[in-house]
C-alpha cells in the first residue's frame, strides 16, 4: 500500500508539472495572436550549402529564385560534392546574375564538415542579413523571403522560422516524422517567447552576420560535425535579439526520410547535440521528457492497480486536455493538425524512439552529415 501512495504522489507531482508545461510554457506560443509586422525591404542573401544534391536543386531552386523580393542574391555552397551539383549550380547561375558559387574543396581538419563550408558561404555572402535552408528545401509561398525579413529590426536579429516535412498519404512514419517536428517547433518558438531561446532549424533561420562574428563563428563547436543551426543559435540567441517567424507563407517544406531507419540516422545526429546546449536548456527538456516518460509508466501502473481510480483519472484527463489544447492550437498554426488525432500514439512512439536513440549515441558517436 505504501508502494502505491509513493507512486500516486509521484504520479501528481508528474502531472503538475506536464500541466504546467503544455498550459504556462507551450501556451505561451499556441495561445498567443500572430502580429502583423511591417515589410522589410533590407537587402537578403540565402544561403544554400549542398553535399551530393544535384537532383533536389533541380527541383526546387526555382522556388527561391522566383521570390517575390526587391533585393537578394543566392549564395550556393558545394561541400566537395562528387555528383553534379557543381554542374547544376552554374547552369542556373548561367542564367541568373544574383547568383553567387562558393565551391568548397575537402581540407584535411574539416573533412566532410558542414560548418567550414557554411563559414566560407557566409563571409562570402554580398550582404549583412542571412537567410538559410537547405538543398531539399521549398518555400510554401513566393513570399518567403519577404516574411522572414520582416522579423529584422534594430534589436531582432535572429529570426527562427518553421521547416515542415511533406506530407505523405496513409504513412504512419510520416506523421510520426511530422509530428515530431510540430513537437520540437512548439518547444523551440516558446522557449523564444518566454525570453530563452535555444535552438533553430537550419531549414529555415535568419540571422544577421554580426551575431555569426560575434560568436566566432562556429569554433566552440566546429568539432561536431552536426549543430550549425541548434548550437549556434543556442550560443548567440537571447531574449532581446530573437524573434520568431510563423506566418504561413514563411514556411519551408522539405523531404522527409521513407524509412524508419534512415529516419533514426538523421535523428541520432539531431540528438547528439542536445548535450552541448546550456545546462538551463538541458534542465528543461530533461525535465520535460523524463515527466512526459513517468505520466505513461505511473499512469498505468495507478490504472492496473486501480489505487484511488476516482482521483487519478480526473489528473489523466486534465494532462491530456492541456496537451490537446496547447498541442492542437500549435498544430493549427503550423498546418499540422491531423497528427494530432493519433496524439498517444505518436507521443508514445516518439518517447519509445527517443530512448533507443539516445541509447545508441551512448554505445556509437554519429559524426557524419551526409
Amino acid at each position: 500500500m505504501l508502494i502505491l501512495e509513493v507512486l500516486f504522489y509521484s504520479f501528481v507531482t508528474v502531472v503538475i508539472i506536464q500541466v504546467l508545461f503544455y498550459a504556462v510554457l507551450f501556451g505561451s506560443f499556441a495561445f498567443s495572436k500572430n502580429k502583423k509586422k511591417p515589410t522589410n525591404t533590407i537587402p537578403i542573401s540565402v544561403i544554400i550549402c549542398a553535399k551530393n544534391e544535384a537532383e533536389n536543386i533541380k527541383k526546387f531552386l526555382p522556388s527561391i529564385l522566383e521570390q517575390d523580393y526587391p533585393d537578394f542574391e543566392v549564395v550556393l555552397i558545394n561541400d566537395s560534392s562528387s555528383d553534379d551539383t557543381l554542374t547544376i549550380f552554374e547552369a542556373f547561375k548561367s542564367s541568373h546574375n544574383n547568383i553567387k558559387i562558393v565551391d568548397v574543396k575537402n581540407i584535411e581538419a574539416f573533412w566532410g564538415n558542414k560548418k567550414y563550408a557554411l563559414s566560407l558561404g557566409i563571409k562570402a555572402a554580398k550582404y549583412d542579413h542571412l537567410l538559410f535552408t537547405d538543398a531539399d528545401c521549398q518555400p510554401l509561398s513566393n513570399q518567403w523571403i519577404k516574411q522572414m525579413s520582416a522579423n529584422f529590426s534594430e534589436k531582432g536579429t535572429i529570426v527562427l522560422g518553421y521547416g515542415a516535412y511533406n506530407k505523405v498519404k496513409n504513412s504512419l512514419l510520416n506523421k510520426l516524422i511530422r509530428f515530431e517536428t510540430l513537437l520540437t517547433a512548439t518547444q523551440y518558438f516558446s522557449f523564444a517567447k518566454i525570453g530563452i531561446p535555444f535552438m533553430g532549424v537550419g531549414r529555415n533561420l535568419a540571422y544577421h552576420r554580426d551575431e555569426f562574428f560575434k560568436s566566432n563563428g562556429f569554433i566552440k563547436h566546429m568539432q561536431i560535425r552536426s549543430g550549425d543551426d541548434d548550437l549556434f543559435i543556442n550560443e548567440a540567441a537571447n531574449a532581446k535579439n530573437t524573434t520568431i517567424s510563423i506566418t504561413p507563407q514563411s514556411f519551408t517544406s522539405s523531404i522527409p526520410k521513407t524509412a524508419l531507419k534512415d529516419w533514426i540516422k538523421q535523428k541520432r545526429r539531431h540528438v547528439s547535440t542536445a548535450k552541448h546546449y546550456k545546462i538551463k536548456h538541458q534542465f528543461l527538456l530533461a525535465l520535460f521528457y523524463i515527466t512526459q516518460v513517468l505520466f505513461w509508466v505511473l499512469g498505468i501502473a495507478l490504472a492496473l492497480s486501480s489505487f484511488l481510480w476516482p482521483f487519478v483519472l480526473p489528473l489523466i484527463l486534465l494532462r491530456f486536455l492541456f496537451q490537446y489544447l496547447s498541442l492542437g492550437y500549435s498544430a493549427k498554426k503550423l498546418n499540422e493538425l491531423d497528427t494530432i488525432l493519433l496524439l498517444p500514439f505518436l507521443e508514445i512512439s516518439l518517447i519509445v524512439l527517443q530512448f533507443i536513440i539516445f541509447i545508441t549515441n551512448q554505445i556509437s558517436k554519429p559524426n557524419y552529415w551526409k
